[in-house]
């Protein structure tokens, strides 16, 4: 088998080849189609495109873009990591191109209806800065502005009902573990301490599960008070242990720790590998919580078990998706992200 780095960079160029495109052909700008161009055809439903470009009205998935732009900045750390700097420089311009597309096909605005779409962005947006700034010695301004802009959607739809939180829609109906996580990562990431750790005080009071060691999914407003949504899902317990470690306290390890092994004695299958929720969103669930496992498995302030635990089920995962042939831009997007941070572990490289 090809090591986990050139198994990366195969998911990587597959990728961008069978769904990446400039938006609408306009110069400086990309973004990912929800389904590949073979199977496109294959399934008849090219009727859909406009000379195989992708038009304006078709099936818009923000959140799905946030994370592609996630893995061309670990394709292009990658690439920096191993002093190849012209390759680093051509991922930050694909990664700029995939912000500004994103902006342009989101109606030429950041902010959308889903505050944990606008999450995901801001937190790539925040490493999307931080990549330039390493490779250039300066900012990415759109970036910058993204970060800027989100930010202030998401302190936005924090209040007091259900004793804080945040919503995870407009509609203003729903506190759940996919805004909150995410949200507590940016803050931390942000050097907003204090607010991140009122999300993660939220989560654990609200919405952990002391029995399985997991986060359930949210808090939903009825007339009578609210319902607790039970599903328990391997991409919530992602941030939650990014922001873990981010803010890094006695306490947060203890509990990065503890989120570690419920998530290999609850979440993997008998081959150890994370469990699959297939699927369009849920194509990206497994490969959210494999970038996290990451952080942990090289993070020297856990123990040397917990590490090991967290890698291996990364490993697992790996080999498990190594045959696959991804049909959706979300199912191709969690195969390199899996295969990167196999690598991450194996290898020592950085998903930061």
């Amino acid at each position: 088998m090809d090591s986990w780095k050139n198994l990366s960079a195969q998911a990587a160029q597959d990728t961008h080849q069978r769904f990446g495109q400039r938006l609408l052909g306009i110069p400086g700008t990309w973004i990912g189609l929800p389904y590949s161009r073979q199977h496109r055809l294959r399934d008849g439903s090219m009727l859909s495109d406009i000379n195989g470009i992708s038009h304006p009205l078709r099936e818009w998935n923000y959140w799905w873009q946030a994370h592609y732009l996630d893995a061309i900045i670990d394709d292009g750390l990658r690439y920096l990591g191993d002093g190849q700097r012209e390759q680093a420089k051509r991922e930050l311009r694909r990664a700029n191109e995939l912000l500004r597309g994103i902006r342009f096909r989101n109606f030429g605005v950041y902010p959308n209806y889903f505050f944990d779409d606008m999450a995901w962005l801001a937190l790539a947006s925040q490493r999307l800065v931080s990549f330039s700034r390493q490779l250039e010695g300066r900012s990415a301004p759109q970036a910058k502005q993204a970060i800027l802009t989100l930010r202030k959607q998401l302190a936005g739809a924090i209040d007091d009902v259900l004793d804080g939180g945040m919503y995870w829609s407009r509609k203003r109906d729903f506190k759940n573990a996919p805004a909150n996580a995410p949200a507590a990562l940016f803050f931390a990431r942000n050097g907003e301490r204090e607010l991140s750790r009122g999300l993660l005080s939220w989560l654990r009071l609200k919405l952990f599960n002391t029995e399985r060691g997991l986060y359930v999914d949210g808090l939903r407003l009825i007339a009578t008070g609210h319902k607790v949504e039970e599903a328990v899902y391997t991409y919530n317990q992602g941030p939650v242990l990014g922001a873990l470690l981010e803010l890094g306290t006695d306490e947060d390890l203890e509990h990065a720790s503890i989120l570690i092994h419920a998530s290999q004695r609850f979440l993997t299958d008998s081959s150890g590998a994370l469990a699959m929720n297939g699927g369009g969103d849920g194509n990206l669930f497994a490969g959210i919580l494999s970038r996290y496992l990451a952080l942990a498995a090289n993070d020297i302030r856990l123990d040397d078990s917990t590490r090991a635990v967290a890698s291996k089920m990364i490993v697992d995962t790996a080999r498990s998706i190594v045959d696959q042939e991804p049909r959706r831009l979300s199912a191709a997007v969690q195969r390199w992200m899996i295969f990167n941070s196999a690598g991450a572990c194996s290898e020592g490289a950085s998903t930061e």
